[in-house]
């Protein structure tokens, strides 16, 4: 991104909100006041959807969610589960039941003690009510039961054996659990419930004390968290509309850490005083979702979606007509992978490659000819004609309005498409008009992105027939509006398959089918760029670079709770901004496993 005039502006004007916000909340920065220290970070770009818990997407919410209530289990940099509300999970001999021990004594925020009831109650609400469902109904889709036996003991019943109990319910990914005597009321008008008296009820590490749409959110540290309490006091996440302006913030001192950076943006601080850089390995996606005819769960038509874009073969020919190792070379400059699989490459155990004969090389000739043979004829403007239809070609792209990255990609998408007759019609939306947009069929392609972790659940879970919405709208979660049976019984199957090598190979199938369908067209897998101040803060990056010098994934929950401030015995140690694997080691319990972390993301959490 260019930086002119207007950017430079913008950027010192959001500098001086980020000073008076902190000024107004009465929070004092590090440098001005030893006794109380504040960390001071860039919100995810993708901002706060909503921060009711059971309705939220956007990355920024969820990191919130993270940090201010409880989850059954925790989880190490590496996707391991370890103890958090719970002490301990025992399945029995068919797996159908698991018990959950839960620490006795931990109290909500306004004192009212923590009890496995809370857990119930919120897993129960989700199950058997649509609207506390919608974001995280498709991780309790094969609940059966959940009781509290006890103040201390949880059982959950399963339909069928379920292979990743231990992460349906983690930091920032997976349920956050809720307090019932706060929430309790608002089961009857849960949909409009915005969750915003302060200070927020809850159980975590930060207890969330103030937050202004599109300015910021504020936290207080927990000292007496369970996990252990946070260095920081307090905790500020700064939103801004462009990351050149955080970027700008970062260089002055006002930000202690920035992730998610662009390319061009990153290259530019590596090496710079005070800074320390990094590269995570990709976790996920960002691509071209193509709309293959929006329908309810009764089957129900809905959405103003090109009917052409329902024939497979347009939607190969669009994905071969796409040039994706020109766009990871020109935009993403060389920093990334070429999308395949639907899974990425930071989590290797679900690898996974087409067939040479399935492969989605770039081929125009090939997209051309495949377009031709299936009656796709010419017009005098070089517009291909639908044949079912009568009607020219034309598609409309819904792109970010506030990412270049996206602006950047449909330029050339455009030119592709037209060389194969296509002609594209690019729509710059906002972040909510875009999933808006997508909810309702309302749309023809657009770019989209996708987060997951070790355990890849949720993020094919929003792939099946039950992620349609219902024919009145509500409880849909959909991605693309995708639908196969022979998809649904292989998410069932790996639901259950505690093999490991088993359970990756059912989810192989499940990815090659998603590939040929062409309704996910993956063009890259991005790695995730970061920045750090050296001579504010320590602690912050977690887990040390594998042979091609990238971090494993980052979190915020363990990022923010193990950040300290730099005193001046650290800058002489060198500690810099680094924690290794060990130091986790001491907080959380190890065991095999995995994570479902997911989520939309916006502009900035894709680069």
């Amino acid at each position: 991104m260019r930086k002119n005039l207007r950017t430079v502006v913008t950027a010192c004007a959001l500098i001086g909100t980020l000073l008076a916000s902190a000024a107004s909340l009465g929070v004092a920065s590090t440098a001005s006041a030893a006794s109380s220290t504040t960390l001071r970070v860039a919100m995810s770009s993708s901002g706060v959807d909503t921060l009711n818990p059971f309705l939220a997407f956007f990355n920024g919410a969820l990191d919130s969610f993270g940090s201010i209530y409880p989850t059954l289990n925790s989880l190490d940099i590496n996707g391991n589960p370890g103890p958090y509300l719970a002490t301990s999970w025992t399945p029995s001999a068919d797996k159908l039941t698991w018990t959950f021990k839960l620490r006795d004594g931990l109290k909500w925020s306004d004192g009212t003690p923590i009890t496995a009831q809370d857990a119930a109650w919120t897993f129960n609400l989700i199950m058997t009510n649509s609207v506390a469902g919608t974001a995280n109904g498709s991780l309790v889709s094969n609940f059966a039961s959940v009781t509290a036996p006890d103040a201390t003991t949880l059982v959950i019943k399963t339909k069928a054996p379920q292979a990743n109990m231990m992460y349906v319910s983690v930091p920032t990914s997976g349920i956050p659990i809720v307090p019932q005597h706060i929430w309790q009321s608002h089961v009857a008008g849960l949909k409009d419930y915005k969750n915003d008296t302060f200070p927020i009820v809850g159980y975590g590490p930060w207890v969330m004390t103030d937050y202004k749409p599109e300015q910021y959110a504020k936290f207080d540290a927990n000292k007496s968290f369970i996990l252990g309490a946070p260095k920081f006091d307090h905790l500020i996440e700064q939103s801004f509309k462009a990351t050149d302006a955080a970027v700008a913030a970062l260089r002055s001192g006002q930000l202690d850490f920035i992730g998610a950076l662009k390319p061009i943006q990153y290259k530019a601080l590596v090496g710079q005083k005070n800074l320390t850089t990094i590269q995570e390995t990709g976790n996920g996606w960002l691509g071209v979702e193509v709309n293959p005819g929006a329908k309810t769960r009764s089957g129900k038509p809905m959405g103003t979606g090109n009917p052409a874009l329902a024939d497979p073969v347009l939607r190969n020919a669009i994905a071969i007509a796409t040039d994706k190792q020109t766009l990871v070379t020109k935009i993403l400059d060389g920093l990334g992978q070429v999308g395949q699989g639907y899974l990425p490459p930071a989590w290797p155990q679900w690898k996974w490659a087409p067939a040479a004969a399935d492969e989605q090389k770039y081929d125009p000739a090939k997209a051309n000819q495949l377009l031709d043979t299936a009656g796709y004829k010419k017009g005098s403007d070089g517009i291909r004609i639908d044949p079912k239809t009568g009607k020219p070609l034309n598609l409309r792209l819904g792109i970010h309005s506030d990412d270049p990255t996206d602006a950047a990609i449909s330029t050339y998408l455009a030119g592709w498409l037209k060389e194969i007759g296509v002609n594209l019609t690019i729509q710059p939306l906002s972040m909510s008009a875009l999933n808006s947009d997508l909810a309702k069929g309302d749309w023809d392609m657009l770019m989209d992105a996708w987060p997951t972790g070790p355990d890849p659940t949720y993020l094919l879970g929003i792939q099946t027939c039950a992620t349609l919405p219902k024919d009145d709208g509500t409880g849909g979660n959909t991605d693309a509006f995708f639908c196969d049976k022979t998809y649904d019984g292989l998410f069932k199957q790996q639901l259950t398959t505690f093999d490991p090598a088993e359970r990756a190979k059912v989810v192989g199938q499940m990815q090659d089918l998603l590939y040929k369908a062409g309704v996910d067209q993956l063009l890259w897998y991005a790695n995730t760029k970061d920045v750090v101040r050296t001579d504010t803060v320590t602690g912050l990056i977690t887990g040390s670079p594998n042979a091609q010098g990238l971090y494993p994934v980052q979190t915020s929950f363990w990022n923010y709770l193990k950040a300290a401030p730099v005193t001046a015995s650290s800058k002489s140690s060198g500690n810099g901004a680094l924690i290794g694997i060990g130091a986790l080691a001491l907080v959380v319990v190890l065991a095999g496993g995995g994570l479902v972390l997911r989520r939309r993301s916006s502009a900035g959490d894709r680069e």
